[in-house]
């Protein structure tokens, strides 16, 4: 039987065979990927939360989800700096046991979260454009919170054994290890928890992602769609057209660059890892180490969703544009008026 620990070492009892892993490139790809999300997405969310809450005057079921997607990956980017200390540092946690146990709950709360909010957002779109008349009675702002609360409860009894399976370990008598899974002994139950949580929390978003967007294509490029009505009318329905080719282009980007590269390679990983310790002779070291390179090189893909979810907002929303736009050029003009008034004064 292998034991593993978080470094990417494996210790076979086997005092002739072990698999040591040379991953020093994590303490240099992590620190600076995080870091660069840490920035970038808390800018990007801070800016889309400020718009949502002081510039939009009416909370549309799609306002709610935003909103809610957007304090996902507020509160996702917020943990990232303990992350990159703990990475910089190269694997040394100077902080106790529950504050790992807290920073891994809320990283994986929030990424599981935001998937389930773009997968909101999207059912959203999907049933204004394939039954626009149903949607008028199935679609209201206080659906969305009752939607937006059984989701945060869905995600937060998904995530709660997060708490029990994040543990710190000594390492080698001076580096303490926060582990990203969990500590060796618990490794087979924490794998089958994970293969749950991927299926109910991706995998499933995902193909009815996958299904919503396929019927909405189809819905779109009928001839007759938008075009009936009156002149406004038909305005406006090419408008809500453009605003779902986007988000669907976005969210699609979002899936297929961030989300799925991130559990392919975890999952491949921890099945690897799995089959290693049943019988080492299965799978070589070199192809475990290989597999553990892909998942580490993804991790930083995953957090870079909290920096494209802002835009999905700024370029889909005509409000959150025009908002924004008023905003900065009152900015903008204010010292002109201000300089203005001063001049007409003396």
């Amino acid at each position: 039987m292998a034991t593993f620990d978080d470094n990417g070492t494996i210790l076979l009892n086997y005092s002739a065979f072990y698999c040591r892993f040379q991953e020093d490139f994590k303490y240099i790809l992590l620190p600076v990927s995080y870091a660069l999300v840490f920035v970038i997405g808390l800018a990007l969310n801070a800016m889309a939360l400020y718009v949502i809450v002081f510039r939009t005057k009416r909370w549309t079921p799609s306002t709610i989800y935003m909103f809610n997607l957007t304090m996902c990956d507020t509160l996702y980017v917020l943990t990232l700096p303990f992350l990159i200390y703990y990475y910089a540092d190269e694997n040394d946690w100077p902080f106790s046991e529950p504050v790992c146990k807290l920073i891994r709950f809320l990283f994986y709360t929030n990424l599981y979260g935001s998937i389930l909010f773009l997968c909101c957002i999207s059912l959203h779109r999907f049933i204004g454009i394939c039954y626009p008349v149903r949607s008028l009675n199935w679609v209201s702002a206080r659906r969305a919170r009752l939607v937006s609360v059984a989701v945060w409860a869905f995600v937060l009894f998904c995530q709660a054994p997060i708490l029990f399976f994040s543990r710190t370990r000594n390492t080698d008598g001076e580096r303490q290890v926060c582990y990203d899974t969990t500590s060796p002994e618990l490794f087979d139950d924490f794998l089958v928890y994970s293969s749950v949580v991927s299926v109910l929390m991706f995998a499933l978003p995902f193909m009815v992602l996958m299904v919503c967007y396929g019927l909405m294509v189809r819905k779109l490029l009928e001839p007759g769609w938008g075009s009936e009505g009156s002149e406004r009318g038909g305005l406006s329905a090419q408008r809500s057209k453009q605003k779902s080719v986007k988000m669907i282009i976005i969210v699609l980007a979002v899936f297929m660059l961030c989300f799925l590269p991130f559990h392919l390679t975890r999952s491949l990983y921890y099945s690897f890892r799995y089959l290693r310790q049943v019988n080492p002779e299965q799978i070589s070291c070199r192809l475990l180490e290989a597999s553990s390179v892909a998942y580490k090189v993804t991790r930083p893909f995953a957090s870079a969703n909290s920096c494209v979810d802002p835009i999905l907002y700024f370029l889909a929303g005509q409000d959150a544009r025009s908002n924004l736009t008023k905003k900065i050029k009152s900015s903008l003009m204010q010292p002109t008026s201000v300089s203005h008034r001063s001049t007409t004064k003396l």
